[in-house]
């Protein structure tokens, strides 16, 4: 990352999103709009690159909210509906730009995308489908898109591979719940991490706030900003107020500004 970038959460929810549909709890009934959510999601962007991370159910809302004008590509995590589903979206961009839209995932991913999407690719002459220039990531090698270098941090969640990323001294990384010792070692020296934390309880397969926040320590990054949350994490204000300096809890909206 050679120039100044943004990176804004368009999405820090977990896969329901919050409110939860007909959930009476005090967060999904929050008037505060630090506790409303949509499915996670993160905008990385540059005056030359433009990339989002997933396309999950809220892409369209996600957009439409942040004013994304162009985008030069869409990088997966893995395959999961709430990472996955609004990909058909894509499209506004393809006749935008009057170019495929370039994809970024594990052979695994580009694989579930092909099922998942089949008219996309069974039927790419029809009007309207998306365009779709596919790239398969391989989770050891580095790989570019635009002036971004995006390193590769395989993580597991429960038993199901994901990929978080680094790009120079900021990483990714959501829906993790561990982090195996050779991606601990690709995270060194990072300085902003995005962790997902969903709730305080424990879960098979996702970090508690207390792993997320023992993790981002032992790393001693400058900042972290927790990502992935559900309902029952809490109030966004009550649970922010206790945690330590330099560990925060994202929002959908937030943008920290990046330097190389």
């Amino acid at each position: 990352m050679d120039a100044p970038c943004t990176f804004t959460f368009i999405g820090t929810g977990t896969s329901q999103g919050v409110p939860v549909i007909a959930c009476p709890c005090p967060v999904c009934q929050s008037t505060n709009p630090l506790d409303h959510r949509l499915r996670s999601s993160g905008w990385l962007r540059s005056a030359q690159t433009s990339l989002v991370f997933d396309t999950g159910p809220d892409f369209r809302q996600q957009m439409l909210r942040a004013r994304v004008q162009t985008l030069d590509a869409v990088v997966f995590t893995h395959s999961h509906k709430d990472h996955v589903a609004g990909l058909d979206d894509v499209r506004a961009f393809n006749f935008l730009q009057r170019r495929d839209m370039p994809i970024y995932g594990t052979s695994e991913t580009l694989a579930h995308l092909r099922r998942e999407f089949y008219y996309i690719f069974e039927h790419a002459s029809y009007p309207g489908v998306p365009r779709l220039e596919l790239h398969e990531i391989d989770p050891d090698k580095p790989f570019r898109v635009g002036e971004y270098e995006l390193t590769p941090i395989p993580v597991w969640h429960g038993k199901m591979p994901v990929l978080g990323f680094r790009i120079g001294d900021f990483a990714y990384i959501t829906d993790a719940k561990v982090i195996p010792a050779a991606s601990r070692e690709r995270l060194k020296g990072v300085k902003v991490l995005v962790l997902n934390a969903l709730r305080q309880e424990s879960h098979h397969s996702h970090l508690t706030l207390a792993e997320a926040l023992d993790l981002a320590q032992e790393l001693g990054v400058e900042q972290a900003w927790f990502t992935h949350i559900s309902h029952l994490m809490g109030l966004h204000a009550e649970v922010q107020a206790g945690l330590p300096p330099g560990m925060n809890l994202a929002y959908d909206g937030l943008s920290l500004s990046l330097s190389g």
